[in-house]
């Protein structure tokens, strides 16, 4: 992105309050036209003393017209800064939309490789600063733009030369402030570069506080965001200290507009090119240059910091998108097949060319319509993998991935997403009542089918016992719901989408022992009519499924009915062995505790 671009961006963002924006400068420019009317009413005033015409009545009058001229600015600068800052607003509100409109469609993997406190730094923090252009630089920086042009034009019809002198220390100032910025894109970029260290130093100690006390690294953990701090301090220290000389100097200098007008005037006045009322009117007028250009090396800093923060936004409101088909496809069967797939998180080697990154290699699986199909084996032999990419949180590296035949990159997101319902081991529930948890399923949902729903995934006995039943805040909730509960919510949710093919993803991998047989209930309540898949550890939820894939190292290594895999494939079977060792172990110890 170029760095001119940024109130392009900015504007572009606009569209809806466009026409607030133009109103909003229009009442700025009225209203530093009525700033300069108090200048004309002292101007008369004065000359009516000098030329011995002052009367009350002709005080009174110019009095007034000054206050007039007073009351037109105070009142159009505050219109103009109401108009801005809602169209401010607007804006934001439109560029965070969109940043999570993004987000919504583009890989999940490139999500994911972001940081949460870099998200929230970003579409909270770094969003808000673009507010000061629009909300105070279309008011002030108009005014503190025109008001000078304006001072400057009344000082030219009395005296160009006056006008000159008026702004004589502009340019002294303006060369001290120009030695500074020599460095300033630079040394910005390495303060903010330091910025974004200390932020995540911070989010990472504050985050793995919990580790941090159980592993008693407090002391290390501590140090290094001691020194985070640290440095951040002493770059920010040295950075104004290298500038400090130069900017009280321009800051010094540039006020000091009656070091031209003084001397100057009273050459001029003493030669009688200037009466004693143009005399005082100039030298009035010439103060009224200073807080306007001054404000301007406020505006250079914060222009500065608007440009990084639209141009970290404009990170992410360019990622790329998926391809999104825009005519919905027909579907008539929704069974599921995958042909010749390989897949690679590495989007630079994701191809068949680099088997040897790839996380599937060349896999070919069918899931008929209204079956149960469960994928298991080690950890890393791509079974999570195979279950995102049917519900396109990625797309293939090579092959293709059909539901009723037709390839799921012609299939809308929307329509995919109605069609596929995902349940992954991170059950997360939203700060919101467990009835809306549930009811997010479909957020049409009457509170009779939500509670069907729990009943069907067996967790209405449980959220009724809790004090507030279903209007149970998840936050509040959330301390006193075992993992399997929550998973049952989850389910719960699944149940109410009613989405024809179910994908659970590790979905019992917290269920409590006492609680599998409820989970199973669960999953059969999902299964009915259903294509489901289901990715587990816990072999004993899936024995009764039609079909079970084991996986390895990317591959499918054996596929069959559980009794077929425990005669013919030895990998699921040392798989079975040790998942019943388990469950007989952690009976034994339950019965000796009971003892």
């Amino acid at each position: 992105m170029k760095e001119t671009n940024w109130l392009r961006i900015v504007l572009s963002f606009a569209t809806e309050c466009k026409l607030k924006m133009i109103f909003s400068v229009l009442c700025a420019i009225v209203s530093v036209t009525g700033g300069i009317v108090p200048y004309v009413g002292v101007y008369q005033i004065i000359i009516l003393f000098l030329d011995g015409k002052q009367t009350v009545t002709s005080i009174l009058f110019w009095a007034a017209i000054g206050l007039a001229g007073h009351i037109v600015r105070l009142v159009f600068y505050a219109i103009s800064t109401m108009f801005a800052h809602f169209s401010a607003y607007s804006i934001l509100e439109n560029m965070r939309l969109r940043i999570a409109d993004r987000l919504m469609k583009a890989p999940l993997g490139t999500v994911l490789n972001q940081t949460v406190g870099k998200l929230k730094n970003v579409i909270i923090d770094r969003v808000e600063t673009i507010e000061i252009p629009l909300a105070h630089l279309i008011p002030e920086g108009i005014s503190n733009l025109l008001l000078p042009l304006g001072v400057v034009a009344y000082l030219m019809m009395i005296d160009w030369r006056m006008a000159l002198a008026a702004i004589v220390t502009v340019p002294v100032a303006a060369g001290a402030y120009a030695i500074m910025m020599k460095t300033f894109n630079k040394q910005y970029a390495d303060y903010m570069e330091s910025n974004s260290y200390v932020n995540s130093v911070i989010v990472e100690y504050v985050e793995g506080i919990e580790v941090i006390k159980a592993f008693n690294q407090s002391t290390s953990s501590y140090e290094k965001f001691e020194k985070a701090v640290e440095s951040f301090k002493a770059y920010t220290f040295n950075w104004f200290r290298s500038t400090w000389k130069l900017m009280n100097f321009g800051g010094a200098v540039l006020p000091s507009t009656l070091l031209g007008t003084m001397p100057f005037g009273m050459y001029l006045y003493l030669n009688g090119s200037l009466s004693p009322a143009e005399l005082t009117m100039c030298l009035i007028l010439s103060l009224g240059i200073v807080a306007p250009l001054a404000s301007f090396t406020v505006f250079v800093n914060d222009a500065k910091a608007i440009e990084y923060a639209v141009k970290d936004a404009a990170e992410f409101l360019n990622l790329k998108e998926l391809d999104n088909a825009n005519e919905p496809a027909k579907l008539k069967q929704y069974d599921i097949e995958l042909h010749n797939v390989s897949f690679s998180y590495d989007a630079d080697k994701n191809s068949p060319t680099c088997m040897e990154n790839n996380v599937l290699q060349t896999v070919n699986l069918k899931l008929a319509q209204g079956t149960f199909t469960a994928l298991v084996g080690p950890s890393g032999g791509g079974k999570s993998t195979v279950a995102r990419l049917i519900a396109r949180f990625w797309d293939v590296g090579s092959g293709e991935i059909k539901i009723g035949g037709v390839n799921i990159k012609k299939l809308p997101l929307t329509q995919l997403a109605d069609t596929v319902s995902f349940v992954t081991q991170d059950n997360f529930l939203f700060n919101c009542s467990l009835r809306e948890n549930i009811r997010l399923g479909n957020p049409q949902a009457s509170d009779e089918a939500v509670i069907a729903a729990a009943r069907a995934a067996c967790c209405d006995e449980f959220i009724r016992n809790l004090t507030n039943g279903y209007d149970t805040n998840a936050g509040e909730a959330g301390g006193k719901l075992s993992g399997g509960e929550k998973q049952r919510i989850a389910i719960a949710r699944a149940i109410l989408k009613n989405a024809p093919i179910v994908i659970l993803d590790e979905a019992t991998a917290f269920t409590d022992p006492e609680n599998e047989d409820k989970l199973q209930k669960s999953i059969a309540a999902l299964t009915k009519d259903k294509t489901l898949l289901v990715i587990a550890h816990r072999l004993s939820t899936i024995s009764n499924a039609d079909q079970i894939v084991v996986m390895e190292k990317g591959h499918i290594a054996k596929t069959g009915t559980h009794e077929k895999l425990l005669k013919g494939c030895e990998l699921y079977r040392d798989m079975w062995e040790a998942h019943i060792g388990a469950k007989n172990w952690a009976a034994n110890n339950e019965k000796g505790a009971v003892k």
